[in-house]
């Protein structure tokens, strides 16, 4: 019996992870990416004796895999995806084949937005709560790394609907479902549908002993759910009071009903914005049906310092605010960026649009902003739409131009915010990249 061949396309975080847990596992283990390896990364293959190549993929050293563990970042429509399954071998994401070897309880977070506050949050509280937890998915190490190397009983994941569009097998025994919004279209065939579809998937699998928490207001869930038989505990949460509701916020306090009825005051709650009251009740109810303590959750909740690139302060220049939102990647985001602006609000938009509708936004922009600075290597769309509001405008294509027309037309009393609603490849490296391009500017000026 010849050993078993698994071939890892990309190696970055999560190639990387399934390639040690592979080789640990007595797997036949081949990694090849098309671009660059990062030298930390073929640090790690070369101690586990693993091959990769980088550059290229050699199509005999990948075709004859008895299965495949695709990076999320590498569309469907790329050759050797498309080769791979004109062959009819099997393509599995690393949160799948990680999921094979571990009996943890899996906490797993998907949505358009707030996916990574909220599961920041989470792993925050399980911290305090003393619980031995891992952080996993599109933040963290790879599931694969520490389930090899490091396990944990619990795991937080993060996941995308990339991620979930892989998932064949693995369970979660608490899913938690923030939103669903338009955002990817462009690798769903722009179909709203295929998307929804990518990110409902979170619930395949569960039994009668897993939970489902889900945000009862979405229009597309609520539709969604009379798809679909579910057999885990159904958590709905709102931020008004109906019935049914296991969390809600009312009256200035913050409730969750049940397994153990929990309330504080929303002025003690860390994270401000209505978005991050979905946040943080998504959080405090995977908690207590976790069966975290009241005043861990409590204490957790007050004191959560926020999400780096999310709403996050960076400084104040002669009176003028500058906040950097470079997470928000989607139309959506930057909707709920505005909505908790309490200044005149000076707008940085652009980017790798993904088929973005500007229409959501366009009230809060009147509202909210006094001038738009555009932030691309081709801004025409964003000219399309927004030059008729009769807003100033300013067009630019590196972070130093736009961090500088930003300041020229603040008045001490604004607030810069840098919330692009696009993807940051086209002049950055990633979201990152940009935002911290964006911190360091505003703080030399």
């Amino acid at each position: 019996m010849n050993m078993k061949r698994i071939v890892i396309l990309g190696a970055a975080e999560s190639g990387v992870g399934a390639a040690a847990l592979a080789k640990k596992e007595g797997f036949d283990v081949f990694v090849t990416d098309m671009g660059k390896i990062k030298p930390h990364y073929k640090e790690m293959l070369d101690q586990r004796n693993i091959p990769w190549e980088e550059g290229q993929h050699t199509e005999e050293l990948i075709l004859n895999a008895d299965e495949i563990i695709k990076s999320p970042g590498i569309p469907e429509t790329a050759p050797m995806v498309k080769k791979v399954k004109a062959a009819g071998i099997p393509i599995i994401s690393e949160i799948e084949f990680a999921g094979r070897y571990t009996h943890s309880k899996m906490i797993c977070i998907t949505g358009s937005n707030g996916k990574t506050t909220t599961t920041s949050l989470i792993y925050h509280i399980f911290k305090k709560a003393g619980y031995d937890v891992g952080l996993a998915g599109n933040i963290g190490n790879s599931l694969a790394l520490q389930v090899a190397e490091e396990p944990h009983e619990y795991y937080v994941i993060e996941l995308s609907s990339f991620q979930l569009d892989n998932m064949y097998d693995f369970r979660a025994n608490i899913a938690v479902l923030l939103n669903i919004t338009p955002d990817h279209l462009d690798r769903y065939d722009n179909s709203m549908q295929n998307y929804t579809d990518a990110k409902m998937r979170i619930i395949q699998n569960q039994t009668k002993d897993d939970a489902f928490v889900f945000w009862n207001d979405d229009p597309v869930i609520t539709r969604e759910l009379e798809k679909y038989h579910i057999e885990s505990r159904m958590c709905p949460f709102s931020i008004i009071e109906k019935e049914g509701m296991i969390g809600y916020i009312a009256d200035g306090e913050y409730h969750i009903e049940r397994p153990t009825p929990f309330n504080m005051e929303q002025e003690a709650l860390s994270l401000t914005g209505i978005h991050n009251m979905y946040n943080s009740l998504a959080a405090g109810i995977t908690a207590d049906i976790s069966g975290i303590s009241n005043d861990v959750i409590r204490e957790s909740l007050s004191d959560f310092q926020g999400v780096e690139h999310r709403l996050e302060y960076v400084c104040t220049v002669h009176g003028v605010r500058f906040v950097n939102d470079s997470k928000a990647t989607n139309v959506d985001a930057c909707w709920y960026a505005l909505e908790s602006m309490t200044q005149p609000t000076i707008l940085i938009l652009g980017g790798l649009d993904k088929g973005n509708d500007y229409n959501q936004i366009k009230d809060l922009v009147l509202k909210k902003c006094k001038a738009l600075v555009y932030l691309g290597a081709n801004n025409s769309k964003l000219h399309a739409f927004f030059d008729q509001l009769g807003l100033p405008v300013r067009d630019t294509a590196s972070m130093k131009d736009c961090v500088t027309a930003c300041y020229e037309l603040a008045t001490p009393g604004d607030t810069v915010l840098l919330s692009p609603c696009c993807a940051s490849f086209d002049l950055f490296k990633n979201m990152e990249d940009r935002g911290e391009q964006f911190k360091e500017l505003a703080r030399g000026l």
